[in-house]
């Protein structure tokens, strides 16, 4: 028996969310028909496609191959055109994850540039900052920072960025001026929540400063910046971000710079996709645009709010 290609692309969007909720919802289906398609397909296939994990479910061996299948069906649907024109090979979805700061500011444009020449492209982007996942099926690019230990997947160094602290005007008005890296110890950090941190390249603030007290803590560096703008204490921020904003110093630059390393992860069956290959083009492009404004030394672009 063969397999219903609207029963894999049923088994894709389980595969993305790991719910049958979620994709019966993203489907316009209900729960019983989503579980119904898989039990179909599973049928066709002479065995099990999905197993139960913890915090619902993930794919078999047998099912990570037939999500492979399923996403080359999705991408030659996302690429059919109108009547009489040929269609646009870079189109269909792209999903990709990556941290706030890559999100906004590399991604973001970069994605917006190359959707002008081909408006049939979607990039869904999902933030967190994470190590890279050992399995990523139904996901085409992982940004993560540091270098990253995957299997059967290849590895590609994006660029660097620097770290550094800051503080607002205001904030150096009323509490002083840092004038050494031991007299940071007596101001609040703005920075991640320690105990959630999985990045072990984002654990600086802790080695440079480790009397430091936390002040303010988030799992996103947007709070970071707008903590440290409000006066929270002094934050601990990439310098592409916290350099847009006139009411931030950057304090001892040259004793605090923590570079750090941006990697992308890819499946080698996804980069053979021409949609994949070109959102990962137009990232690089996008790094080696702006790489003195990563690394604290160079003029901001048009982007601040």
């Amino acid at each position: 028996m063969k397999a219903n290609p609207d029963d894999l692309l049923v088994l894709l969007a389980v595969s993305r969310s790991a719910k049958f909720t979620t994709a019966a919802q993203a489907l316009g289906l209900n729960h019983t028909t989503v579980s119904r398609r898989i039990a179909a397909l599973e049928k066709a296939l002479g065995g099990r496609v999905l197993a139960r994990a913890t915090g619902g479910w993930e794919l078999t061996e047998l099912g990570a191959r037939a999500v492979q299948v399923a996403e080359q069906v999705e991408g030659v649907m996302g690429t059919l055109g109108a009547a009489g024109q040929a269609p646009d090979p870079i189109a269909g979805v792209v999903r990709m994850t990556a941290t706030d700061g890559f999100s906004a500011y590399i991604a973001a444009p970069a994605v917006a540039r190359l959707r002008r020449d081909h408006p049939g492209l979607c990039v869904e982007v999902v933030t967190m900052t994470r190590r890279a996942l050992q399995q990523r099926s139904g996901l085409d690019i992982e940004v993560v920072v540091g270098e990253p230990q995957v299997h059967r997947a290849e590895a590609v160094r994006l660029g660097d960025y620097v770290l550094g602290m800051y503080a607002s005007r205001a904030y150096l008005e009323e509490h002083g001026t840092p004038a050494t890296v031991a007299e940071l110890n007596e101001h609040p950090l703005v920075y991640f929540v320690d105990s959630m941190l999985q990045v072990d390249d984002l654990d600086a603030p802790r080695r440079l400063v480790p009397a430091m007290r936390d002040g303010l803590t988030s799992t996103n560096v947007f709070v970071h910046v707008e903590a440290t703008r409000a006066g929270a204490g002094i934050g601990f921020l990439p310098c592409f971000m916290g350099d847009l904003h006139n009411d931030l110093v950057r304090l001892l630059p040259s004793e605090v710079a923590e570079r750090l390393p941006y990697w992308m992860v890819l499946r080698p069956d996804s980069l053979r996709r021409p949609a994949v290959a070109a959102v990962v083009q137009a990232l690089r492009e996008q790094m080696a645009g702006h790489r003195e404004w990563l690394l604290g030394r160079g003029k901001t672009p048009s982007v601040a709010p």
